[in-house]
């Protein structure tokens, strides 16, 4: 009888808790974000927008091209870098914290060929994406696109 009464107790936490959490980590789908902008606060938002995906379990990759690229450039403009409201964050400062959570972040295949510039311009942490492997990502089976 006890035995019951225990089977019946832990069958009901075992319900509760799996209603109690949120099932988005439970059904994580990866999130490839497109940053073309070079609206410093739609940048910003993107970063912001981002973080709040990985927070919930998203796998994140984060694609930056034309305008949206200069946010990687290890002397950004200071739209890139200047602190914006409320929370006085930057663009390339979220972008730095993302990278230090796991984010992959690349730069378009042709954003430093177009700058005339390579790899040594861009922050640490920072890659070229291949455009076969980003494709690849981008159709990947439940991979969301948001972009920017």
């Amino acid at each position: 009888m006890i035995s019951n009464k225990l089977t019946v107790a832990a069958a009901a936490l075992a319900t509760a808790t799996a209603f109690a959490t949120p099932s988005i980590a439970e059904d994580s789908m990866p999130l490839v974000t497109v940053v073309t902008s070079e609206n410093a606060q739609t940048q910003l938002m993107a970063m912001v927008l981002t973080t709040q995906a990985m927070e919930q379990g998203a796998e994140t990759r984060i694609l930056l091209c034309g305008p949206g690229g200069d946010i990687a450039l290890a002397e950004a403009p200071e739209t890139a870098t200047a602190p914006q409201p409320p929370r006085d964050m930057s663009p390339q400062g979220m972008l730095q914290m993302l990278m230090d959570r796991g984010a992959t972040v690349e730069v378009c295949a042709i954003y430093l060929p177009g700058l005339g510039a390579d790899e040594s311009v861009l922050i640490e942490g920072v890659g070229v994406a291949q455009p076969p492997a980003m494709a690849a990502a981008m159709l990947g089976e439940g991979t969301r696109v948001w972009s920017f």
